[in-house]
């Protein structure tokens, strides 16, 4: 019922048990054929045929029957019937001829005309008196003359449609424009050809009507898939072969695994994120801690020496922790931002090391550089060395016109270079212990970089370049 319902082809589709009932009917209204003349031919028969009922019980109108027997291990449980409207087939676009025969018509192996270009009145007139039409059956694929029922010569030309089942005859004059030109031969040779273009139409409808048109749609599905992850809403429509819904049954199953995984991977992601940013997290407060207690110590140093060296290292121990801080804070645990890491950095340091009204000017500038965490841990101590340095040779005074100028760049596609710059003039009268100097060369080195200092008209140059990972470029103005 279904696929009669989506076909405009077919009034009836029924199986017809081999005792003649039909229970399985698209019309919903059973009955029993057992006695019409039909079923008594397919129940003789038992093959594939055709068969054109002028007074069918159901269709109300003049049919063409075709019947398929039903086997299983070869033995017969039923008939496939379908039965085509003889309107339908008059609707059938007919292809320009600009020689027309004087009839067309197609016919079964029982000699029954199913179906004529004409009208069955001039087909009739124009058959072979030599013998009945069932008798052409075996001499299809061939051209020969005979006269017709009123004794008027004419040319027959007679092919297999469907073989074994459905033929056509086509009845053409004896002084056709067609055959002059080669006699039988032209007609011979046309026939065919117009035979086997109709076929290739016919297959191909078909084909896209039983299988293109649903796998299309099933590309489209899976397309749609690959694009946004959504499953088909509708399953495949209307009448749609087995073996496609098994495909689509298929590609949906595998498309609910896939997406179950990738809910289950993303999960797992997910957790392993929080569980990391915890433990940046717990590390940032534990080094919170040491610097608090470092605190602690520092206000109970009895010398100055010894208050400088504990806030070098509380100094040091926080630009870890601001590390720490940053990678919990990010969205991604894999890349920090080095332009705001040394910013946060430099203004820790400034806001602790510099004394208010210093008059000591700030520059600074950093573009968006994305680190390694193994290379932003020994990048946050190289400047907090190097603005330490800074801060204690730099000048200070509203009339000194000192400055620290901090730059942070790519200088290639897979380079970046940090430059602090201060004024000179307030060096402070005891001697260093070099530990600084040798802490710079060391982070230097494990980032991979070159350092480099000058000093010229009262002004210290420190320059690192070292290698990064190629990324976009973002700029940041402080």
């Amino acid at each position: 019922r279904e696929y009669q319902e989506t076909s405009d082809l077919y009034t009836v589709i029924s199986f017809i048990q081999p005792d003649g009932k039909r229970e399985c009917v698209s019309s919903g209204i059973p009955d029993d054929v057992s006695r019409r003349e039909v079923f008594m031919k397919m129940i003789r028969e038992k093959e594939r045929m055709a068969s054109i009922v002028m007074n069918p019980m159901q269709s109300k109108e003049p049919v063409l029957v075709v019947t398929n027997p039903l086997k299983v291990s070869g033995e017969l449980i039923g008939f496939i019937n379908m039965s085509i409207p003889e309107r339908m087939l008059a609707k059938v676009a007919n292809p320009e001829i600009k020689v027309p025969p004087a009839a067309m018509l197609t016919f079964n192996t029982q000699g029954e005309i199913l179906t004529t270009e004409n009208g069955r009145t001039v087909a009739e007139s124009e058959l072979p008196s030599f013998a009945a039409l069932k008798w052409y059956v075996g001499q299809s694929g061939r051209v020969f003359r005979d006269v017709n029922q009123s004794g008027k010569e004419r040319v027959y030309a007679v092919l297999p449609i469907v073989p074994g089942v459905v033929y056509a005859m086509s009845v053409w004059p004896t002084d056709s424009s067609l055959l002059k030109a080669g006699s039988t031969t032209a007609l011979s040779l046309f026939l065919p050809v117009a035979m086997w273009i109709a076929s290739l139409i016919v297959a191909f409808w078909a084909l896209n009507r039983l299988a293109i048109k649903h796998i299309g749609k099933l590309s489209r599905q899976m397309r749609h898939f690959a694009l946004n992850r959504t499953l088909p809403r509708t399953p495949l429509g209307g009448v749609v072969p087995t073996e496609i819904v098994n495909m689509e049954q298929a590609f949906i199953g595998m498309a609910e695994s896939i997406l179950r995984d990738e809910a289950k991977l993303e999960d797992n992601l997910r957790q392993k994120n929080i569980l990391l940013k915890e433990v940046h997290h717990r590390v940032k407060n534990n080094l919170q801690l040491i610097s608090s207690i470092m605190n602690m110590q520092i206000r109970q140093a009895s010398t100055q020496d010894a208050k400088r060296v504990l806030q070098r290292l509380q100094d040091r121990i926080l630009s870890l922790a601001t590390v720490h801080k940053s990678l919990y804070q990010n969205d991604s645990l894999t890349r920090v931002d080095g332009g705001a890491l040394t910013n946060e950095i430099v203004n820790q340091l400034l806001s602790v090391g510099l004394p208010s009204g210093s008059g000591v000017k700030i520059i600074q500038h950093y573009e968006a550089i994305q680190l390694d965490p193994d290379d932003a841990a020994p990048l946050t101590l190289l400047v907090s060395e190097a603005i330490t340095n800074a801060m204690k040779y730099v000048a200070l005074g509203e009339d000194a016109n000192s400055f620290i100028d901090v730059n942070l760049a790519y200088t290639g596609a897979e380079s970046a270079k940090l430059i602090v710059k201060n004024t000179t003039g307030g060096g402070q009268d005891e001697v260093g212990t070099g530990l600084g100097s040798r802490l710079i060369n060391a982070f230097s080195r494990q980032l991979n970089g070159q350092v480099e200092t000058n000093e010229e008209d009262g002004v210290y140059t420190l320059c690192v370049e070292f290698h990064v990972p190629l990324q976009s470029k973002e700029v940041y103005d402080y």
